[in-house]
């Protein structure tokens, strides 16, 4: 007697395309290694974590395991945005920059920035829903990244700007991939080009003070002009794609799990499933480390210089399929945004603007997904198109 292969469901499905789409061979291959066990050593890689308690254990400790080192975060960020952004800092310089930065995002600038740059484009996509219009998720997400973007970097809040904004900060983050330790020569130029178009408004900001701007408050906080600009820098790089990405996955996965109505309607829990369904997609797929001193990872030996990839899209997925009425056990909690003293910090603006633009949608009313088309070769994977409607009432 044969038993029946189950087959995947549709949000399953189509979150697979979504992570091959973005990433052929490195989404196969990762899957491929972690078959082979939690800790598993692979060349010209390095050391593929895919454990969730292994992968926590290595991003709280900064003895042996660093940003800085061969194959860090380090090799990929400095050449472009200089040495003291957070993304690229270890120790003591890393923990006194980051408690001057601990306020930054507090409950009440991430409300009133959300207030005053996503009010007028989110009023304006339930408008169009309740008319019945198919809308782009995505450009939508785009449009909010964008307008975020212009706040960060000191711009005025001009719609026109938006799109340009996002896909040039995409541009940059499109660069980077998982077998490469470090961008070209050629791409680090373009690199700098693009930010340094970006974060050129930062610093006008900056000289001009005030609490206003975030490079306002930077210089008030006490960073230096060279720090804050790179700050301005790794906040664009590091919290707008998330927004673009996730949105709408988190809607099509919602709709394909039937739980967008009960959003709609509060009989589901609007938390623990924008949660959960960021265990399921994971904004930062993959996270580096560079050995600083001999240790063990999972009993699996590592020495200074060795390269450390945390995968931890496949440390949340283990944890079974979609499912937002089951808790987060400890060692997978918000692993998604990292752990120890390198936890996001910009963590309260992004879910700040994902309940905003999730809150947008469901004001409309009942909606479906009406369409969709995965996003091929970008870092973090995503759709390229998602249109929702308005659902007939017949």
């Amino acid at each position: 007697m044969t038993t029946a292969a189950v087959r995947p469901a549709a949000w399953d499905r189509w979150e697979n395309r979504v992570q091959t789409s973005a990433h052929p061979v490195a989404h196969r291959l990762l899957r491929a290694i972690a078959a082979r066990g939690p800790v598993v050593r692979v060349p010209r890689v390095g050391v593929v974590v895919s454990d969730a308690a292994l992968a926590r254990e290595v991003l709280c400790d900064t003895t042996h395991f660093t940003k800085t080192g061969p194959g860090s975060p380090a090799d990929l960020w400095t050449p472009v945005l200089g040495p003291s952004v957070l993304l690229n800092m270890e120790g003591p310089d890393h923990a006194a920059l980051r408690r001057r930065l601990s306020g930054l995002f507090t409950p009440g600038y991430v409300a009133a920035l959300c207030e005053r740059v996503l009010a007028q484009p989110l009023a304006e996509l339930t408008h169009r829903l309740r008319s019945g219009e198919e809308v782009d998720l995505v450009r939508v997400a785009q449009t909010c990244a964008g307008a975020a973007i212009c706040e960060i970097v000191g711009l005025p809040v001009d719609p026109r700007r938006f799109a340009t904004a996002h896909a040039e900060a995409a541009e940059v983050t499109g660069m980077v991939r998982l077998w490469r330790h470090s961008m070209t020569t050629r791409q680090v130029a373009r690199a700098r080009e693009v930010l340094g178009r970006l974060t050129a408004s930062a610093v006008t900001a900056y000289r001009r003070g005030g609490e206003e701007t975030l490079p306002g408050r930077l210089r008030a906080l006490g960073l230096s002009e060279e720090e804050a600009r790179g700050a301005v820098g790794a906040f664009l790089l590091t919290g707008t794609e998330t927004l673009v990405s996730f949105v709408p996955r988190l809607i099509a996965i919602c709709h394909d799990t039937g739980r967008l109505d009960g959003l709609g309607d509060g009989t589901a829990d609007l938390d623990a499933v924008v949660e959960e369904a960021l265990r399921i997609t994971v904004p930062s797929p993959v996270m580096l480390r560079s050995v600083a001193r001999s240790a063990e990872i999972g009993g699996v030996p590592v020495e200074p210089g060795d390269r450390v990839v945390v995968a931890t899209l496949l440390c949340a997925q283990a944890y079974g399929p979609f499912a937002p009425e089951l808790p987060h056990p400890p060692e997978v909690r918000r692993l998604w945004f990292g752990a120890g003293p390198h936890f996001c910090l910009g963590m309260p603006l992004a879910m700040a603007q994902i309940r905003a633009v999730l809150t947008a949608v469901l004001a409309a009313g009942p909606t479906d997904v009406t369409g969709r088309r995965t996003a091929r070769r970008v870092l973090i994977p995503g759709y390229a198109r998602l249109t929702v409607k308005l659902r007939s009432a017949s």
